[in-house]
């Protein structure tokens, strides 16, 4: 597969806080894949695409778009790259159709001649077309930004948490849009907060700290990081959880959902059994232990304890 994004060694650090960003990330992004980065806030996911973007200036290391490098031909790789910012920032006091011709009008374009590109989102959004930009709902502002991302007709999209504090039928929508575009053969990079986008993509890496904990495919990264894992419920939840966490054979409990989950330390074909035995001796009459399959979530949070 020809590589469309090369990211290799790249450290960032912020003098002004003294937060290291990026820490020697590397991984490479296939023409016409969608590649998913998943981590919560802080992780360093918005300053990397921002390096893409050539907004942001890496300390070390070596960042290529399509073959060009960011810092050597950033002018060519504004013009092959959409871009979609995680906070809303277009003009929120021009109207709809008037952002969609601005952008098109700095790419020497116009709406007209790039419609067939943005037609599946525009017609959702022409309704609108006179309405301000701040006055759109959270879906709306969602797919007027890709608009504008795409009019350019872009080699790759740099999507920077685009669905997040969306409604969930738009965040559905969103993700049919982006399973289009693959097929036409644009090269998609997104990150989000949200586990459960993952298996969406056609390869993930989960990130934390500014490091790349793991890159693979959702099935990949869940079959390497397979442990045995029970799901713990009982009457009173904050005292299970404390008294799980004293379970010999418990290497870590933490709340998920409506249950406790148990990662253990070793396998037998009776922990089940001996899980429910060491409850009932802790005084629980009522509690139910039952063999899970590890989700994302878990892989994520049992991958987070080795970061430094």
């Amino acid at each position: 597969m020809t590589c469309s994004i090369h990211i290799s060694h790249v450290s960032k650090r912020y003098a002004a806080s003294g937060v290291q960003a990026l820490q020697d990330i590397s991984f490479d992004v296939g023409h016409g894949e969608l590649f998913g980065i998943i981590g919560p806030d802080g992780s360093g996911k918005t300053t990397l695409f921002r390096i893409l973007a050539t907004l942001l200036l890496a300390d070390t290391g070596e960042v290529t778009v399509c073959g060009n490098d960011v810092q050597k031909s950033y002018k060519v790789i504004r013009n092959i790259v959409g871009y979609m910012p995680g906070r809303f920032s277009l003009y929120q006091d021009l109207t709809v159709e008037e952002n969609i011709r601005f952008f098109a009008t700095i790419f020497n374009t116009t709406l007209e001649e790039k419609y067939h590109l943005i037609k599946d989102i525009y017609v959702q959004l022409e309704p609108f077309k006179k309405r301000r930009a701040g006055k759109l709902s959270g879906g709306m502002k969602q797919k007027l930004a890709l608009c504008c991302a795409l009019i350019h007709e872009p080699q790759v999209l740099l999507l920077d948490e685009p669905t997040t504090g969306v409604d969930p039928v738009s965040r559905k929508e969103f993700w049919h849009m982006l399973d289009i575009f693959k097929k036409k053969g644009i090269t998609i990079l997104v990150s989000t907060p949200y586990m459960d986008e993952a298996a969406r993509c056609d390869r993930i890496a989960l990130m934390q700290k500014g490091k790349i904990l793991d890159i693979d495919t959702y099935a990949g990264i869940l079959k390497r990081h397979a442990r045995p894992l029970l799901a713990v419920r009982a009457s009173s939840m904050y005292r299970l959880l404390l008294d799980l966490r004293e379970y010999d054979n418990c290497e870590s409990c933490y709340s998920f959902g409506s249950v406790h989950h148990v990662l253990l330390k070793t396998h037998s074909a009776d922990h089940v059994t001996e899980l429910k035995r060491f409850l009932i001796d802790r005084g629980y009459q009522d509690s139910s232990v039952e063999d899970v399959h590890p989700d994302i979530e878990d892989v994520f949070i049992d991958l987070m304890a080795n970061v430094a």
